[in-house]
């Protein structure tokens, strides 16, 4: 569970999608889905109602997003704090934004995200790959 401007959301992929649209019916939708895929699945499915401003507001959103699991958290602080230096990957095949993507190429703005706020919170800085 994750307590987001108020109110619980069942993951945090909830919360990210439901950020993603200005529609109070629409995210509410989101965040009554029974699982963070059926809540992925449902915003693909309505993407042409998302924000406008989606695109140049997303990360500084999943920041906030993440930073809220860490302090809610202890597991997520842990394993955080347990990652020591090393790079942070999101082994996602399918995603080449916010994972690696098929051929290991990608972006990783998750592993990214995670190891700035890595930096920010423990002062440890990621080692080089």
């Amino acid at each position: 569970m994750l307590t987001w401007k108020g109110r619980e959301y069942m993951t945090s992929e909830h919360v990210y999608h439901t950020e993603r649209f200005e529609s109070p019916d629409v995210r509410e939708a989101i965040r009554a889905c029974r699982s963070a895929h059926d809540a992925f699945k449902l915003a693909q499915k309505l993407k042409y109602q998302q924000r406008s401003d989606w695109d140049a507001v997303k990360v500084g959103l999943m920041k906030e997003i993440l930073l809220a699991k860490y302090y809610q958290h202890e597991y997520v602080q842990k394993k955080l704090k347990d990652s020591g230096s090393r790079v942070l990957i999101e082994d996602s095949w399918r995603d080449d934004f916010w994972g690696w993507g098929e051929h290991k190429d990608g972006k990783n703005q998750l592993g990214k995200l995670w190891m700035e706020i890595r930096t920010e919170i423990l002062g440890v800085h990621t080692m080089e790959r």
